[in-house]
């Protein structure tokens, strides 16, 4: 927010008087909500109507942390907001998203109470991000279909205009951005790729008989399980069709390699829970999301069953 303020030509010395100083804003990891707050209403007086639009439109995947760091492993556009409501279930209260499909058009409702008009804004700020992620999740140019908002209309609607390129309602039930159904069941950009490759390899293995080897086949579900974990547990049936493969297949194939398909469920998320411990960035709240739990307190105990020790005796050892 801030750089986008001195961007639009506000400098370091207005900001000298912020709770937090401006200097020390690159080494925190969280704000005070209120101050954040009270921040985007200070810029929207200060920089005119659409700054928290503005601002969105600023936003990068790497902006949102080991949330955007989930986003990148999605499968397909829809799933970016099923993580996100699973993020903010397990480690917030700030959003809760919901997607209503009805028929070709799909809905993204933001269930929030705008209790102060910094919400407000930063409800702007956060659908007007979601047009950028989703076109850079995607590498297309897909665009909502319409955008509504819970309060009144600005004066000057010219960057909602450029930032949505679509119907924006004011004076709504609720706040929501609408796609059309099959773009939010577009592949991203890197599942393609992935898939892509997934799929070559059955070509080969069926048209020129060249079996997949044991080893490279289990590193590639144990890939496919790490991507998809923070969705929540993938099912095999998810996994086998990603492959290429029945389900039935699938489980031969792990099977003749002397391992089941839980058994690299479990691998694969005792792995990324101790790489996560022992890089000590993130939360263990955040770590159980990455890991596929939807609370803290089974992640901990899985964890202990695994290991014999805690997540947190486990950071501390390390």
């Amino acid at each position: 927010m801030l750089n986008c303020a001195i961007a639009e030509g506000m400098s370091r010395e207005d900001f000298t008087d912020l709770p937090t100083p401006i200097n020390a804003m690159d080494h925190l990891q969280v704000v005070a909500a209120e101050e954040f707050l009270s921040l985007h209403e200070l810029l929207d007086e200060k920089l005119g109507p659409g700054f928290g639009v503005r601002v969105g439109q600023q936003m990068k995947i790497d902006d949102y942390g080991v949330l955007g760091l989930s986003w990148r492993t999605c499968s397909w556009v829809g799933e970016i907001f099923e993580r996100s409501e699973r993020y903010f279930k397990l480690l917030s209260n700030t959003f809760a998203w919901t997607i209503r499909e009805e028929g070709d058009i799909s809905r993204i409702l933001l269930n929030r109470e705008a209790h102060r008009r910094g919400m407000e804004l930063s409800t702007e700020a956060s659908l007007s991000a979601t047009v950028v992620v989703l076109q850079a999740m995607t590498e297309k140019e897909i665009l909502p279909v319409e955008v509504t908002f819970k309060h009144g209309p600005p004066i000057d609607l010219s960057s909602f205009t450029r930032a949505f390129k679509c119907a924006v309602r004011f004076n709504e039930p609720q706040y929501s951005i609408s796609y059309q159904t099959a773009d939010l069941k577009l592949r991203t950009a890197k599942a393609d790729a992935s898939i892509n490759h997934y799929l070559l390899k059955q070509v080969d293995e069926k048209t020129k008989g060249i079996k997949i080897p044991g080893n490279s086949l289990l590193r590639d579900v144990e890939a496919l399980i790490r991507d998809g974990l923070p969705t929540g547990i993938p099912s095999v049936d998810h996994i086998s069709d990603l492959l290429a493969m029945s389900k039935r297949t699938l489980t031969r194939r792990l099977s003749d390699e002397g391992v089941t398909y839980r058994d690299l469920i479990r691998k694969a998320q005792e792995a990324i829970a101790k790489e996560k411990l022992r890089e000590a960035e993130l939360s263990i709240g955040e770590i159980a999301f990455l890991t596929g739990f939807s609370e803290q307190s089974a992640f901990n105990r899985a964890f202990k069953k695994w290991t014999g020790q805690t997540p947190t005796d486990l950071r501390k050892n390390s």
